[in-house]
């Protein structure tokens, strides 16, 4: 590899940031960290009539979150800008100039055409291997419009222009894009400038095989922050899309995908999309915080359902952090905590169905309020269960029931520590009622 390492992401602001530009965005960013090189972001904004602010926003605000920084770009600035294409129309001049005057365009019906060599163009492509287009059979690739009969400049020329003006050492994109890259080599060639090398990474497919749209699940990035994911999980998951680490893994941390990462390890085939393994890996990365780091991470989730944050709240978060799979879901697990929900008949007719429940509970309730130490409550629990001669267990989801009202949730421990004696006695005494 000759020269410094310099990829880029060039998104065009007409929509959210899908997960496939992410993909995109997080392989250039991966292999321009590993090498010590350089990530630019570039705007290819000349649509205008698709263009909008909003979108373009949203696209800054997606990398941002998954905390692919760039080097050049908006708001970082560079050498090579300007970095939006709708800016750059003055270089494109003159490297159209240079195309006239070696007689490589022509003009057909207001629009002007590249001449292309015809010839077989081969190119080495870093992922897909050799691929190579005859342009000796004129009818099967005729001359292309790189400019507009209007002006404008079409995506195949200022694509080529900005690449080799930002000198690009690298071009990772889509496969969607790879039989565009034969006539991007002839404009390399006419403009007397040596190409990027290209990869060209396989598609994105949903799990039935079909075309991965706009409106499918998990298709919109801002969408994972607003469910709850974590940036780290969501770029494991993405990584995991097209790229392997040929071995078992499949838990990263954003470092460790840098370390690993290589285009020799990008696969050949369509990726397909699995939304459970995405929850999953997600659920794998909020585990491995610390509590303070979880609960600091759902708290704007547990804010915006209008749970109150209590002095309790951190060890209220970390009882549940191996239950969830996304942060949206703490606040409906914890909620318990704070008020006690109605009797479910569904969950207090299981209860029903245990005929010695309400003896139990009566007296576990007695044996707790005789505690003047309430470190190890759970011991009450054993001996009452001792006392008649059967397993804990047998009162475990009678007690879970009384402290919350639900089938499942945190460890009794944790909520016997957590709501406290007077609590924990009141909630007993309540269910016994409710089963009277």
């Amino acid at each position: 590899m000759s020269g410094p390492v310099r990829t880029r992401f060039a998104p065009s602001p007409t929509g959210y940031l899908h997960v496939g530009g992410a993909r995109t965005a997080l392989f250039n960013w991966l292999f321009a960290r590993k090498h010590g090189g350089s990530f630019i972001l570039r705007v290819e904004d000349t649509d205008e009539a698709r263009n909008t602010e909003e979108a373009r926003q949203a696209i800054f605000n997606g990398m941002q979150w998954l905390g692919l920084d760039w080097d050049e770009g908006h708001e970082a600035g560079g050498t090579c800008g300007p970095y939006f294409q709708s800016q750059r129309t003055d270089i494109y001049e003159k490297w159209f100039e240079h195309l006239r005057a070696a007689d490589r365009v022509y003009k057909d019906e207001g629009a002007w055409r590249f001449r292309f060599e015809r010839k077989p163009v081969t190119m080495q492509d870093l992922v897909c291997g050799e691929v190579t287009i005859d342009y000796r059979d004129e009818s099967n690739t005729p001359d292309m419009v790189i400019r507009r009969s209007d002006g404008s400049f079409v995506f195949h020329f200022v694509n080529v222009v900005d690449d080799l003006e930002m000198q690009m050492s690298h071009v990772i994109r889509g496969e969607d894009h790879l039989m565009n890259t034969p006539k991007h080599l002839q404009l390399f060639e006419a403009l007397g400038q040596d190409p990027p090398a290209y990869a060209h990474i396989p598609l994105i497919l949903n799990a039935d095989g079909s075309k991965m749209s706009k409106r499918d699940q998990g298709a919109a990035v801002h969408e994972y922050q607003e469910r709850g994911f974590l940036p780290a999980a969501v770029n494991n998951f993405i990584a995991l899309l097209g790229w392997s680490s040929k071995d078992a893994d499949e838990i990263f941390s954003s470092a460790e995908l840098v370390e690993r990462f290589s285009l020799e390890s990008v696969n050949r085939a369509p990726s397909r999309f699995d939304w459970d393994k995405c929850q999953w890996l997600n659920q794998q990365h909020l585990m491995a915080l610390s509590p303070s780091e979880f609960a600091t991470a759902a708290e704007p989730h547990v804010r915006g359902s209008g749970i109150s944050m209590t002095a309790d709240y951190e060890a209220m978060a970390a009882s549940v952090q191996e239950k969830v799979q996304t942060l949206t879901e703490v606040a409906g697990m914890i909620d318990f905590y704070l008020e006690l929900p109605p009797a479910d008949e569904e969950i207090l007719g299981k209860v029903r169905k245990n005929s010695d429940a309400s003896t139990l509970l009566n007296e576990l309730a007695d044996r707790l309020g005789e505690l003047g130490d309430w470190s190890q409550p759970a011991d009450s629990i054993s001996a009452t269960a001792e006392a008649h001669g059967i397993k804990p267990g047998k009162l475990m989801f009678p007690l879970r029931v009384a402290l919350s009202r639900r089938a499942a949730g945190p460890g009794l421990d944790d909520m016997l520590a957590i709501l406290g004696k007077e609590e924990s006695i009141r909630r007993i005494r309540l269910l016994l009622e409710d089963l009277a």
